[in-house]
């Protein structure tokens, strides 16, 4: 609670200074605060898109340009009010994202950056050859906005709306980071195994999320309009886009303070180059980049992380590490909990599973059942085909041919974001954290496919009830292995045995019918392991059913009803623990000599 209050005591410190600039600062001052509470507000679209979602963009100053013309020619060629431009010019601004996001988005690696880089320059090209928005000359007379018959023509008049705009973003941006949206927007950087294993599309949240910071720029845009009353090509170009990534950058992706301080240190810097180089040399112009550019690298060079992150990596020092704590909130209901099948009745069944990878056959017509209420374990040596048949249990991987039924849903070939939603939620061989996310937020993200609360109701605090349910039953869930005192720790700082413990805290929060582990075991000591093995019992006593991966032979025989064994491909043999370990086949292919 003393973090929140410093936090609110800053907060409220800068809302301060920031409303009483007007009355003692100059008209320069006041006119390069408004300029950057425009670039913030374009910057805090780019720490959402690319410092938390991972998705680079150099393209957003395109959409600035995009609500800056939109609402200019709606005022002046129309003649219409700018409340009216700004609904419009959030509306163009939406759909192109929208169309551009769904032509782009699924393209990986280096593509997406260069494709911003082309539509950017596109639609900056565009501005200046369309006759109807002024081609290179651009648009003048733009009329200054009015609220209740005050004029805000002035740029100190114009200063108090543009700064409301740029606290209400960031409020927004807030509340929807530490919400279910949130949760996944911040896991999209562990990739899109990770996301659809608690039943979220990757795909449709970074879509989500480049039309929010492609909105975030529009407002942008409209301010900038109706500011400067004049909008031509230039300031909406590539290299104003990169402006807009450096102050993120500057400032800190990973944080949304860093939009505001980003934008003051590129511009102010800017602007003081401008002042100084001219009484250095002749050549000022010529310098002014490359004295820029190197000012840029030493920041980078003794803050990688922004001048926001050198801040945050100084006070944690001062600070020292946080004891232990609970999360603390209001007492609600539950979050609603499945049916689970009988005990004994058939959960998962697999018929003649084949997977080919070109002449490699990995997984060659394998057959078995798991039933309700039962640990089934599933084995073989190094090679045998293990990985890729719970790969393709789960829909991480598509089937060759055969059948894999879930509760009586055939679910090959289904996307693997419908299988978890249907109950069947899974752990990984190298895990899958975020290891910037706190314990308990890393838990709630296993309950997304129970939720349903979107961006705009997250941002807009609407979604209260809800979340308090989630955290609620995440903070139960660390309770349950024995993490419950951490939650507020970076899961990051957990040992690797630990780490594996907390992947099926997540999976437990998505109320699963069916568990499937992966080598939970590996990287545990021995007191660990027997209460991995407590806590799987426990669980089958509740219900719950689990199919596991294990290299692990003494952890999986005292612990598993039945066994699974698989060689080269192909089943080798399936029964009861002690069966298995006096089969001679299994002897030979894993055992060897010891029995």
């Amino acid at each position: 609670m003393n973090a929140n209050r410093k936090r609110m005591a800053w907060i409220a410190v800068v809302v301060a200074v920031l409303a009483l600039v007007p009355a003692v600062a100059g008209s320069f001052t006041v006119s390069l605060l408004n300029d950057i509470g425009i670039g913030a507000l374009v910057a805090l679209g780019l720490v959402l898109l690319t410092g938390v979602g991972g998705a680079t963009s150099f393209g957003q100053a395109a959409f600035v340009g995009i609500a800056a013309y939109a609402t200019a020619w709606l005022t002046t060629t129309q003649g219409l009010s700018p409340w009216i431009g700004l609904l419009f010019a959030l509306l163009l601004t939406g759909l192109s994202a929208l169309a551009i996001g769904m032509l782009t988005l699924r393209l990986g690696g280096h593509f997406l950056p260069l494709s911003t880089i082309a539509w950017g320059l596109s639609i900056a090209m565009l501005f200046g050859n369309v006759d109807a928005l002024g081609r290179h000359t651009g648009l003048s007379n733009i009329p200054a906005l009015q609220i209740a018959g005050w004029s805000l023509a002035d740029p100190r008049s114009m200063y108090y709306l543009i700064w409301v705009v740029v606290g209400l973003a960031c409020l927004f941006s807030h509340n929807l980071l530490q919400s279910r949206p949130g949760r996944a927007i911040r896991g999209l950087r562990g990739g899109a195994t990770l996301l659809a294993s608690v039943g979220a599309d990757a795909y449709r949240v970074r879509l989500t999320l480049f039309v929010t910071a492609a909105l975030f720029a529009g407002l942008a845009g409209w301010l900038y309009a109706h500011m400067n009353r004049f909008v031509s090509p230039s300031p909406f170009d590539v290299r104003a886009s990169i402006e807009y990534l450096l102050m993120a950058v500057a400032g800190g992706l990973g944080q949304l303070a860093g939009a505001l301080v980003g934008a003051a240190l590129v511009l102010v810097l800017k602007n003081g180059l401008q002042d100084v180089l001219p009484m250095l040399t002749q050549r000022a112009g010529q310098l002014e980049a490359v004295a820029f550019a190197t000012l840029f690298i030493l920041l980078l060079h003794f803050a990688r992380g922004g001048l926001m992150g050198l801040l945050r990596r100084w006070t944690r020092r001062r600070a020292g590490t946080q004891g232990a704590s609970r999360h603390e909130a209001p007492a609600v209901d539950p979050l609603p909990h499945r049916q689970l099948p009988q005990r004994g009745t058939q959960v998962l069944s697999v018929n003649g599973a084949v997977k080919r990878f070109g002449g490699l056959v990995a997984v060659n017509d394998v057959s078995f059942e798991v039933n309700a209420g039962e640990i089934v374990g599933l084995i073989g040596p190094n090679g045998a085909g293990k990985s890729t048949m719970f790969n393709l249990l789960t829909c991480t991987l598509p089937m060759t041919s055969g059948q894999v039924r879930f509760l009586d849903h055939d679910i090959a070939g289904m996307p693997q974001r419908q299988v978890a939603r249907l109950g069947l939620a899974r752990t990984f061989q190298h895990v899958k954290l975020r290891p910037h996310m706190s314990l308990l937020d890393n838990v709630a993200l296993g309950a997304h496919s129970r939720t349903r609360s979107g961006i705009l109701k997250a941002g807009l605090r609407l979604d209260r009830t809800e979340e308090n349910q989630i955290l609620q039953e995440a903070q139960r869930q660390l309770d349950r292995i024995g993490l419950g005192d951490r939650v507020h720790e970076l899961a990051g700082s957990l040992p690797l045995g630990t780490q594996r413990i907390l992947e099926i805290a997540r999976a437990l929060a998505a109320d699963p019918v069916l568990l499937v582990l992966d080598e939970p075991a590996a990287g545990l000591r021995r007191k660990e392991k027997m209460a991995l093995g407590d806590l799987l019992r426990k669980l089958r006593e509740e219900g719950v059913t689990i199919l596991i991966v294990e290299h692990d032979m003494d952890f999986v025989m005292k612990l598993v009803d039945r066994l699974v064994v698989m060689n080269f491909g192909s089943k080798l043999v399936e029964g009861v623990p002690s069966a298995v370990r006096a089969d001679e086949r299994v002897q030979a292919a894993y055992l060897g000599s010891v029995v």
